[in-house]
């Protein structure tokens, strides 16, 4: 793997070999010296130009637990926020011996312009990119769906057969974007459900089924509901009347999780509007995987640094 930018031009093999890596991480992650020797004397750079706390936090855990040496830039009182343009940035951390990138930038297409540049000849790991991708954040759904529904016998396994039904603010999310094709391509079938003036104008090339009544889709039993954070910071204009009137119609509140089949999960990216778009007794319950999303995010992007950094595939000790 020379690069990670994007879901919708990973094989099918390739993700599942992803999340089986992963698997082998995970496993390393419950014993009591968690720290693995397989990236010992590699640099990684966390390139963030926007604001993130769960996502940096967990690619630097990530690193450091593969014994990576990790160097958290931020735009923030950088030369960045004094005018340094994307590739003096890029060029810097060249001269600096940078072996791998994470970036997250507010404009989509900047992981992809890094790494098709020519300006560095570190790998290129996308941690959002604008409104465009987020795909460690979609492998980690994957894992914890595939986690959740095949038990112990995950092993080279896909999704194949569930129904994902992904509800909120479809139109300036990044993890929707990564999810529909990467859950399509591990066998699931999606559904999006939200207002019509937050779903995109074309959505036709997508491979999902739109929606825009919750009650009608819950009606159809789906596997697992994930919830999308209604992303105030980026509306500008008025999306829906109020906060009331959206958890509604599309909130996931007491009454709709009461009507759920005991076996449906409930998956948020985070950080979650409890009481607008999810309940807290969703949230909190048995049925949940917010948590686990989070613990899992660490061992899906330990094994993408492993397989970005350490070339062909080795087993793990």
């Amino acid at each position: 793997m020379r690069h990670l930018l994007t879901t919708k031009d990973v094989s099918r093999d390739a993700a599942i070999g992803l999340l089986d890596v992963a698997e082998d991480m995970a496993a390393t992650q419950r014993r009591e010296v968690k720290k693995l020797p397989t990236l010992r004397g590699k640099t990684v750079v966390n390139l963030f130009f926007e604001d993130s706390t769960r996502t940096r936090i967990s690619f630097e855990a990530a690193a450091k637990r593969l014994s990576a040496d990790v160097i958290n830039f931020s735009a923030k009182g950088s030369s960045v926020s004094k005018g340094e343009s994307l590739k003096d940035t890029a060029q810097t951390l060249e001269a600096m011996g940078a072996d791998a990138v994470v970036i997250r930038h507010s404009s989509s297409g900047a992981p992809r312009t890094l790494a098709s540049s020519g300006w560095i000849s570190a790998g290129v790991m996308n941690a959002g990119d604008g409104m465009h991708e987020h795909p460690t954040q979609a492998l980690l759904d994957a894992f914890t769906l595939r986690a959740r529904t095949h038990g112990a016998a995950t092993r080279g396994r896909g999704l194949d057969g569930l129904h994902i039904a992904i509800v909120g603010d479809i139109l300036h999310s990044r993890v929707v974007r990564s999810n529909v094709w990467l859950l399509t391509t591990l066998g699931a079938t999606v559904t999006i459900v939200a207002p019509p003036t937050l779903v995109p104008v074309d959505v036709s090339a997508w491979p999902v089924r739109v929606s825009y009544d919750l009650d009608e889709v819950l009606k159809t039993r789906p596997d697992a509901v994930m919830l999308l954070r209604i992303q105030a910071e980026r509306m500008h204009d008025a999306f829906f009347p109020n906060s009331r009137e959206y958890t509604r119609r599309w909130g996931l509140d007491d009454e709709r999780f009461a009507m759920l089949p005991k076996s449906t999960i409930v998956m948020h990216p985070g950080p979650m509007n409890r009481g607008l778009e999810i309940s807290s007794s969703a949230a909190d319950s048995a049925q949940s995987t917010v948590r686990e999303q989070v613990t899992n995010g660490v061992s899906v992007r330990m094994a993408a640094l492993y397989l970005l950094l350490s070339g062909e595939r080795e087993e793990i000790q």
